[in-house]
């Protein structure tokens, strides 16, 4: 170990708690940060959802525990219209920009990179502390907007104009301002991260430590970096067009003065599709990591995996107006973006046969880090194969807009963000906080979630294949879809129940942190480099610094499940 590694740990002890766990320099501690600030959100947007839900169940009852909202009156909701469509945007918003990619990306990302690849921290700790501080001032922007003059931005999760362009339809809303204010905040904080996690990559992995034995975490996370950084320009471009609509009066989106709103459906969807996989590929790296270690076997197809994951990022820019088929495009494109949609399903096919493959014959251990990664394989099957139908044209006419979409999209995005984020937070747990999770309300945690996600969302194929569109406030008005809300109501029903088997993780996470089992430093007996590191890792990360002579998945099949032991050491 080098001198001015050597000095980290005594440097880390003269900072001030200020400057060591707040305005910290450190990778761990910063992707702690990301982690705790996507949590609290989570508990934001999950509160939304239970507005959201209860309005379409019940449009015209008392939500419980929210006497502060007014008594309803007859054809409308406790909850007004104005704020329905604010709920609508605001869930779908901090669910996918401020808990999704903080978690996946920022936490992981940022807690992970480093020791899977050997280094003593970022390539750049001060881009590193900009970019979290960034995206918290983002955070509290978009929660900040519930309480200005009209409310949070309510134009939808995806901002079409001219709901949001135009101050004809929108009035006095400083929430979309701000909206666009806070999207942009959060995507210069994964510019900065991007950059971070792609230098250190690159320029600072251990000895021996070629590309093609990279662990697939970092495969996925540096993917999903150039993703986003390709395809984020078009959209901040597009918000900066958006923003001179609503402030100076220019006409880029505003149809009664020549402007052009799929103008922004096409910069959005360029930058959204592919932001479906920024997401996604973080999620499914940590499935990857855990079966193998829980089979005791080589994952199957390491190359195979990696040339899917690139393939998937490359073609994720070629099929974003798939999102369009119902907006007038021309014809001639609709068969084009019809075949790369469905062409896209054919990497992540490999890649879900890999990890079967993995399985096969396996010394599988049922613990709750490899019992979540199933589950997350289960789950995305379900969204893989309802999204080839919306690849479709000829169907996703019929089913664009329908809480077909919306099922199709919770279970696509859910399986990563929900199950692969519950896979990596037990699986690494022991390592950021060296302590162990208790294993039996972990298990308790997954039987219900698992149930009760499933009850959630398949009532929503049936309302979607029945014709019920989506972002409706009280869609019994309608008489043909009067039948559904039965449907609704129990999905509202199993809702609360999700919500509900969260407690018992929370208790786990926050009681765990402080008295749980102390860990090892290899509790689960992998491979990776991260386990090298003590749990959790020092300033510095390494007693001395590692060397790797082999790929990151090398392990024996014994005989008993219990006599579990590494075939090689990592460093």
């Amino acid at each position: 170990m080098s001198s001015s590694a050597a000095a980290h740990p005594a440097h880390e002890n003269q900072l001030s708690f200020v400057r060591q766990y707040i305005f910290s320099l450190d990778h761990k501690v910063i992707g702690k940060q990301y982690l705790f600030l996507g949590m609290f959100m989570a508990l934001a947007g999950g509160l939304l959802a239970y507005l959201l839900r209860w309005q379409l169940a019940w449009p015209e009852s008392a939500v419980p525990g929210m006497s502060w909202i007014p008594e309803p009156t007859m054809f409308q909701g406790i909850i007004p219209p104005e704020f329905y469509n604010a709920i609508v945007t605001m869930h779908g918003t901090i669910m996918v920009f401020f808990v999704a990619m903080p978690i996946l990306l920022g936490a992981f990302g940022n807690f992970l990179v480093p020791l899977m690849v050997g280094a003593p921290d970022m390539a750049f700790p001060r881009l590193n502390m900009m970019s979290f501080w960034t995206i918290f001032t983002a955070a509290m922007i978009m929660l900040a907007s519930f309480f200005v003059p009209g409310g949070a931005a309510s134009a939808g999760w995806t901002g079409y104009p001219p709901l949001s362009a135009d101050a004809v339809y929108t009035g006095v809303n400083w929430g979309i301002t701000l909206w666009i204010l806070g999207l942009a905040l959060e995507f210069a904080s994964f510019l900065m991260g991007g950059i971070n996690f792609l230098t250190t990559v690159v320029s600072m992995r251990a000895p021996g430590l070629k590309m093609m034995r990279l662990p697939l975490m970092v495969w996925m996370q540096i993917v999903a970096a150039v993703i986003f950084m390709l395809s984020v320009g078009p959209l901040i471009a597009g918000a900066v067009l958006l923003l001179l609509d609503r402030t100076v009066g220019t006409s880029f989106y505003a149809v009664q003065k020549g402007g052009d709103p799929l103008l922004w459906q096409h910069l959005f969807w360029f930058f959204g599709h592919p932001e479906v996989y920024v997401v996604l590929l973080p999620g499914i790296g940590a499935v990857l990591e855990v079966l193998p270690v829980f089979s005791r076997k080589p994952i199957f197809g390491y190359k195979a995996i990696v040339y899917s994951t690139i393939a998937a990022g490359f073609l994720s820019f070629i099929v974003w107006a798939h999102h369009m088929f119902v907006s007038g495009m021309d014809f001639d494109l609709v068969m084009p973006f019809s075949i790369t949609t469905i062409l896209i399903s054919v990497p992540f096919t490999i890649i879900l046969l890999a990890m079967i493959a993995t399985l096969w014959k396996g010394a599988i251990r049922l613990a709750t880090p490899m019992l979540f990664a199933l589950g997350t394989l289960m789950v995305f099957i379900v969204g893989g194969l309802t999204g080839i139908f919306l690849g479709s044209a000829s169907a996703d006419i019929y089913l664009h807009d329908t809480y077909f979409v919306v099922a199709h999209f919770h279970y696509t995005l859910i399986s990563a963000v929900f199950f692969g984020g519950f896979t990596a937070m037990y699986y690494w747990f022991p390592k950021m906080f060296g302590r162990l999770m208790n294993e039996t309300w972990g298990k308790i945690h997954f039987a219900l979630t698992l149930v009760c996600f499933n009850l959630v969302f398949i009532p929503l194929f049936k309302a979607g294949l029945g014709g019920e569109m989506r972002r409706l406030y009280n869609p019994f008005e309608y008489d043909f879809l009067k039948p559904h809300q039965g449907l609704h109501q129990f999905a509202t029903i199993a809702a609360i129940l999700l919500m509900i088997a969260q407690l018992p993780f929370l208790v786990n996470f926050f009681w765990s942190m402080f008295k749980g089992k102390v860990a090892d430093r290899n509790p689960w007996q992998a491979n990776t480099l991260e386990w090298a590191a003590p749990s959790p890792p020092p300033h510095g990360n390494f007693d001395t610094a590692p060397s790797v002579y082999h790929g990151p998945y090398v392990y024996s099949a014994p005989e008993r499940k219990e006599d579990w032991q590494p075939q090689h050491q990592p460093h």
